[in-house]
């Protein structure tokens, strides 16, 4: 609900079509499809006795799963990337955060998303199953998906390794560098309260993303680690479930000119009727 009205009040509000909110509604509608992705046939899992998932749904499941985790790692360093430029380089942040770059940062952050999902599921679905059908997890996944396989799985837990690094830990990294320059930058501010207000922002914003991002890193940097099932599933929920609820409490619902726009937007059919 909360990434949906988000998506809704950045449509409709023209004010609100810039870089930082149109990264932003980008977000909701990855947060959106990747929970409709894993939710609805996780709570039939729990909830009834049928368990029983399709070859072709674990594939599409996973598939989604792959797009939309890859691309919201992407989309979380081009926003701390956007934040920097425009807290540390106010003047030219219009220069910087062109019409063209912007474009092209989104365009980058769905097409890799859409590579990875590619890439990963075909090739884990090119393995043989000769194991049990039966997959440990609360929804397909790659690594408890990957033990029904009976291949050498050598050269694909390499690339899921390589890949990690590069689709996870990089844009990580790269998060906290951003993060790290508006901190120095914010140190430089002259009012206490303006340093406590981007204290608590620039926070708020790293526990979301630790929190993604570690727990997934975990999940995936070692496709058949020594995790037990239990381990695995808890560190799944925190990346697919938890994320998304946070994320627009954390981006959205603190930022006071958001708050005045969904408070306009409420209040509106009152106002007029009065």
């Amino acid at each position: 609900m909360g990434n949906s009205i988000i998506i809704g009040v950045i449509s409709l509000e023209q004010s609100l079509h810039v870089p930082m909110y149109l990264f932003l509604l980008n977000l909701s509608v990855v947060e959106v499809s990747f929970s409709t992705a894993i939710t609805p046939e996780m709570l039939v899992v729990l909830s009834t006795k049928n368990t029983v998932i399709t070859f072709a749904g674990c594939f599409a499941q996973m598939y989604f799963i792959l797009l939309f985790g890859g691309t919201e790692c992407f989309l979380l360093g081009t926003m701390a990337y956007d934040r920097y430029t425009a807290i540390c380089h106010p003047l030219n942040y219009p220069m910087i955060m062109n019409k063209s770059v912007f474009t092209k940062l989104l365009i980058f952050s769905w097409v890799s998303g859409i590579l990875v999902a590619t890439v990963q599921t075909t090739w884990v679905f090119s393995f043989p199953f000769c194991a049990s059908n039966e997959i440990n997890h609360l929804f397909c996944e790659t690594p408890p998906v990957l033990e029904l396989v009976c291949a050498d799985t050598f050269f694909f837990e390499i690339y899921a390794f390589t890949g990690t690094i590069l689709i996870v830990m990089v844009p990580f990294l790269l998060i906290l560098l951003s993060y790290t320059r508006i901190l120095f930058a914010i140190l430089k501010m002259p009012s206490n309260t303006g340093k406590q207000k981007a204290f608590s922002t620039c926070a708020s914003h790293l526990t979301s993303v630790t929190l993604f991002y570690g727990t997934a890193s975990l999940t995936y940097i070692q496709p058949k680690s020594g995790y037990s099932p239990e381990t695995k599933k808890m560190m799944s929920l925190a990346y697919t479930l938890l994320t998304p609820l946070l994320n627009p409490l954390i981006y959205s619902l603190r930022n006071s000119e958001m708050k005045a726009i969904l408070q306009r937007v409420v209040h509106l059919p009152c106002t007029q009727l009065m």
